[in-house]
């Protein structure tokens, strides 16, 4: 069991964690993002790898973007210059028993 800080890494030496949350202060609904690098015996260091973890209202609809390849499969939102690509607001959710009526897509910051 563990209490998450932002940019604070919990270490510890079994594979499974629970991310624990004060019910008096719980996570804002959202998508937050979880980082892993795992240590060997000789202190090598993995490569980071990351999850997003979506946090989902429960009054109001949450939306979920994933970049997806033609078979409609979850990617990696890694593209090469010049090729189209395709974006996904398919596991977006409402609350039962309403129903996501309409997904809104837009292009809100340039390069960076």
């Amino acid at each position: 069991m563990a209490e998450f800080k932002m940019n604070v890494p919990v270490v510890q030496k079994d594979p499974l964690i629970t991310v624990d949350v004060d019910p008096a202060n719980p996570l804002p609904p959202g998508r937050y993002r979880f980082q892993l690098v795992v240590i060997d015996d000789a202190n090598n260091e993995s490569a980071a790898t990351v999850l997003d973890v979506i946090i989902a209202d429960t009054q109001l609809p949450t939306a979920v973007l994933d970049m997806v390849n033609a078979d409609k499969a979850i990617v990696a939102p890694n593209v090469a210059a010049g090729s189209a690509f395709f974006l996904s607001g398919a596991r977006s959710s409402d609350v039962a028993p309403g129903k996501v009526k309409a997904y809104r897509f837009t292009l809100i910051e340039g390069p960076v």
